[in-house]
Order: C-alpha cells, then sequence, then structure tokens
C-alpha cells in the first residue's frame, strides 16, 4: 500500500485535475459557445492548424477511437466544414481538410480561445499570469515524454522586468543552492541597478537566454573603465543545464566586447562554480587573483579572471 505521503501527492494531483476541467469547460456540451463539444472543436483546430491531415494521424495523435473520430467527421462533412479524398498512402484512412466555412469556423475558436484566456488574465494582477504560464511550462516540460517536443532556447538583448528576473531567480538559487545569505541577493541587485541607471547601449549589453517563453539564463557586459569590460551575471537555470548555453552567452560577451572596442574582459566569480569556471578557461581566460572571503556567509575562495581582447 503508497505512504500516506503518495497519497496526498496523487490526491492533489486529482483535485488539480477537477478544478482544471471545470476551468476549462471540458465537460460542456457547447464549447466556446458552440454547438460542438471540446473534442469536436479540438479536431477542427487540428485539421485547421495542419492544413490537411490523415484521419489515421489524428486518431494516433489526439489518441481518438476511429469509431469515434468517424462520426465527428461525419458531423463536421454534413455541416460543411471540411472535405475528405483517400489517403494514398493508406487505403483504409482519409486526408481531411477544412472548407472555406471551415476555416472561417477554425479561426472564430481560435478567437474566441484567445478572447476567453485573455478574459481569464484580465482578472488577475501584474506578474500573475506570467506566474501561470511559467507553472505551466514546468508541468510540460516536466511530464513531457518526448524532450525534442521542447522549444530551442533563443538569445535575446534584455527588455522590461529582465532585469528583476535576473536578481530574483540568483538571489533563490545561490541561497537554495550554496546557502549564501540575503547580502549576495544585495550584491546582485546593485550590480543589476547599477547596469540599468548606467546603461550606454554602444558599452553595455544584457543577454537573455528564453526557452519557449521562460527566461532561463543571462549574462551582462559592463563598462568597467580603461579600456576594461566587466562580464557580470552569468546564469543558467537548472531546466536548461547541458544545453550549451553558459558557452553561448559567453561567446556572446567576448564577441560584443571586442566589437566595442574594449582591451580586456575581466570578471569574478567562486572557485566552487566548476561548470561556469570550465567555460571562462575554454574560453581563454586566464586566473588574475583570488582572495578567500565571507561576503555571502560561508567561506569562499574568490577569483578574477582576464580574458585579452
Amino acid at each position: 500500500m503508497p505512504p500516506a505521503a503518495e497519497f496526498t501527492t496523487i490526491d492533489a494531483v486529482r483535485d488539480f485535475n477537477r478544478f482544471y476541467t471545470n476551468f476549462l469547460g471540458v465537460l460542456n456540451k457547447a464549447y466556446l459557445d458552440s454547438p460542438y463539444t471540446l473534442t469536436d472543436v479540438r479536431v477542427l483546430f487540428e485539421v485547421g492548424f495542419r492544413g490537411g491531415v490523415a484521419a489515421s494521424a489524428l486518431t494516433r495523435d489526439l489518441h481518438l477511437d476511429p469509431a469515434y473520430l468517424s462520426r465527428i467527421v461525419k458531423r463536421f462533412r454534413e455541416d460543411g466544414l471540411i472535405e475528405t479524398t483517400p489517403d494514398p498512402s493508406d487505403a483504409r484512412s482519409q486526408v481531411i481538410k477544412v472548407t472555406e466555412k471551415g476555416q472561417a469556423q477554425f479561426e472564430e475558436f481560435v478567437r474566441r480561445s484567445r478572447a476567453q484566456i485573455a478574459g481569464y488574465f484580465e482578472k488577475l494582477a501584474i506578474g500573475e499570469p506570467e506566474r501561470v504560464v511559467a507553472a505551466m511550462r514546468t508541468i510540460q516540460d516536466t511530464l513531457g515524454a518526448d524532450e525534442t517536443t521542447v522549444a530551442p532556447a533563443v538569445i535575446r538583448n534584455h527588455r522590461s522586468g529582465d532585469i528583476g528576473w535576473i536578481v530574483q531567480s540568483q538571489a533563490r538559487f545561490y541561497t537554495e543552492e550554496f546557502g549564501w545569505d540575503d547580502r549576495f541577493e544585495g550584491l546582485v541587485a546593485e550590480v543589476a541597478g547599477k547596469f540599468l541607471s548606467n546603461f550606454n547601449p554602444e558599452k553595455d549589453r544584457c543577454w537573455i537566454a528564453e526557452r519557449g517563453g521562460l527566461n532561463v539564463g543571462s549574462a551582462m557586459i559592463a563598462d568597467g573603465g580603461d579600456g576594461i569590460a566587466k562580464l557580470r551575471l552569468l546564469y543558467v537555470d537548472k531546466a536548461a543545464r547541458g544545453l550549451g548555453l553558459g558557452k553561448l552567452l559567453v561567446d556572446e560577451c567576448i564577441r560584443f566586447s571586442r566589437d566595442a572596442g574594449y582591451k580586456k574582459l575581466s570578471l569574478w566569480t567562486n572557485d566552487i562554480l566548476d561548470t561556469a569556471r570550465a567555460i571562462y578557461i575554454k574560453a581563454g581566460f586566464k586566473l588574475a587573483a583570488e582572495e578567500r572571503h565571507r561576503m555571502f556567509g560561508p567561506e569562499l575562495n574568490g577569483q578574477t579572471w582576464v580574458l585579452d581582447l
């Protein structure tokens, strides 16, 4: 018999499932104020999005009983929403495409669905929609069986709200992972605040690594004076480790620093951050100085690394 803790976890999942199915109106016979069920609409979504699809592919991808799908297709055909032709690759199947009327209905469903979600989000406080989406992404990425379905990461320049995310994510990570105290968050906030206050697009830059719409990494270049650029706040979230994002971010820092006319690139780190140090060493940084300190609670060995550009 499973332990009580496991029952608590399972019951929590079941409770969420009941909430979310009610929230979406999954059990309603009329979905999105239409005469169709959620399954009906999902089938039309798939046909519309794909621009035509084999019935056999729909039964596989949507986990539908072939007879059930056949009834939906029959109804859509009678309503003038789809047309079917024999599947040249499977004599037992057919290719389904939306008609002009079906395309209009598909686009209307998309509009209604977006409006419904926007209506929910309009009632939330600033930042809460992003929290909801982040939680959804966590569920999707954690329980998704096929990692290849996750969107690849992209690296972009920072925009409003990103600097606050850098402070929050790094403070939380280093506190939980290494037991550093609030003084580290204070340092990150100070560095981030000075970056924004003194920002010069010709000499300063911040990059954000984004995956599936969520921030998963960051790095900064700030003007250190005397022709020296400072690489600050390199970070990759645990959910995105192993993708090579740390190296990509450091490469961007080096490229920008050279293009901006800097002579040297300097950074400060701690020797327990092995993954980051390995990236710096491989990129050609040389250890310039080190010192013991307790700036964040535990005793650490701080290091300054420099790269001649």
